[in-house]
């Protein structure tokens, strides 16, 4: 299969065994499957590099949890093609195989076509999909659906299925009967359905592995079911099928002398941040200092501040009971501190948030308040343009991110108000604007990543220097 990946001058080709975990439909499993492979591959003494398909936070947490090394998202929407590829070229040096976990199911897409969908991004690193499917209240239809998922993209190389949700010897009997009688595909593996299985995927649904307790061993629990569950030398030899990746331009690491020092919330109520954004900084001349709004009860020596989301309602409470880091916080915004905040950054600096009918004061260096609901405000993908009315990005410029928040801005006057963005797509604060800003904050429900805001790194940190 001919990879559409850009090689550079010179070519030459990188041998990196992969493998895609898909499923016909959300909550079928595979980000169990993803985990427990990650961690039983690691465990046998390879090295996994896992990578999760889409924008998600809480996925690639518990995936580098059992893999022992870093996941990094591929998004399609928010990096393009080329990103892409020079992600997976630099990420799976040195990697004895990769672990790309899916979203949805298979072949979900906004697009017609199916533009930006799993099947896509297989399609586009020649990967092998091994097809999660729940088998629950499942015996000969099982057949239908693999020979659809089989021929509905012929291109699409599905390798293999994994039974999930099996009630026991004679259900995989006759699963495994029907799919040898009508489907020419194999069986790598069939998990038993238990109790302990429903328990452990609403825990990584909810939960990042930062900020649960005893991630290790939910990892290792998930591991134990995998290991008697899939047969993962089949899994390795699937993989090792994928072709040659092109050896394409990816750029050297840079590490120049820090020119600034940044601190970055980092604790169990901040905890999503993409690594590639981390990096951008640190590439600009950033020095990152980890604080914790939790713990801390002062700010470290910084000239400015990089406050990432996560589920600070989740934490409220002690938050608001550390009021001599909140305190802090207000006084160096209000002296001009640079500050750069995503979703629940700028929760943390409203005025007070209030979440099941109990209110909490946060930061307050925000002239508006924040409210959580039941279901979503705002979810999906975001189109900016940027405004130039304060921030670093020029006027005009497309920005492309991502937004999942439950809670409202309110109490904030638009017309007093200035933004860094208009929203050409997506919610943002008030579905026309997003990027509060005040004094030098800028602060949206939007999140950015770096490989593709361009000059996002470079231009905070110039920002930060020019207000010292």
């Amino acid at each position: 299969m001919a990879l559409p990946l850009p090689a550079c001058k010179n070519s030459r080709v990188m041998m990196l065994p992969r493998i895609v975990i898909s499923a016909p439909h959300r909550s079928s499993g595979k980000t169990t499957v993803s985990i427990g492979l990650c961690s039983a591959l690691s465990g046998a003494g390879m090295a996994v590099q896992p990578f999760k398909k889409g924008p998600d936070f809480i996925d690639p947490m518990w995936l580098s949890a059992a893999a022992g090394r870093e996941c990094r998202n591929l998004d399609l929407f928010m990096m393009g093609d080329d990103e892409i590829a020079r992600s997976v070229s630099r990420n799976g040096a040195g990697a004895g195989i990769a672990v790309i976990e899916g979203n949805m199911g298979l072949f979900d897409s906004i697009e017609l076509e199916g533009r930006g969908s799993t099947s896509d991004l297989a399609r586009q690193l020649g990967a092998p999909v091994i097809l999660v499917v729940n088998t629950r209240n499942m015996t000969r239809s099982i057949a239908p659906l693999v020979q659809g998922f089989t021929q509905f993209e012929p291109d699409i190389n599905i390798a293999g299925v994994i039974l999930n949700m099996v009630s026991g010897p004679r259900h995989e009997d006759k699963l495994r009967a029907v799919l040898e009688r009508y489907c020419d595909i194999e069986v790598v593996g069939s998990i038993r359905r238990r109790p302990e299985i429903g328990i452990i995927e609403r825990h990584l649904g909810l939960q990042p592995a930062r900020e649960a307790l005893g991630s290790a061993e939910v990892v290792g629990e998930i591991e134990k079911i995998i290991s008697e569950s899939v047969d993962l030398d089949r899994l390795r030899a699937i993989a090792a099928t994928a072709p040659e990746l092109p050896d394409i331009e990816t750029g050297t690491a840079s590490h120049p002398a820090p020119t600034v020092r940044l601190g970055v919330a980092q604790d169990r109520a901040f905890t999503f941040y993409y690594p590639e954004n981390l990096e951008a900084l640190r590439a600009a001349g950033a020095e990152l200092v980890p604080f914790s709004p939790l713990a801390d009860q002062h700010l470290p020596e910084v000239d400015g501040l990089y406050i990432g989301g996560g589920f600070p309602e989740v934490f409220m409470e002690e938050l608001e009971a550390n009021r001599a880091l909140r305190g802090e916080i207000k006084a160096a915004i209000e002296a001009g501190m640079p500050v750069y905040a995503e979703c629940g950054g700028l929760m943390y600096l409203s005025g007070t948030m209030t979440w099941q009918g109990q209110g909490r004061e946060m930061v307050g260096a925000l002239p508006c308040d924040i409210l959580m609901h039941e279901k979503p405000r705002g979810h999906g993908y975001m189109e900016l343009e940027a405004i130039g009315a304060g921030g670093w990005f020029e006027p005009g410029l497309t920005i492309r991110g991502h937004e999942f928040h439950y809670s409202e801005v309110v109490g904030l006057d638009p017309d007093k108000t200035s933004f860094a963005y208009e929203v050409r797509r997506g919610t943002g604060v008030d579905k026309s604007h997003d990027g509060i800003l005040y004094k030098n904050v800028l602060a949206s429900y939007t999140h950015l990543h770096s490989l593709g805001s361009p000059g996002w790194a470079e231009g905070f940190v110039e920002f930060v220097k020019g207000k010292r």
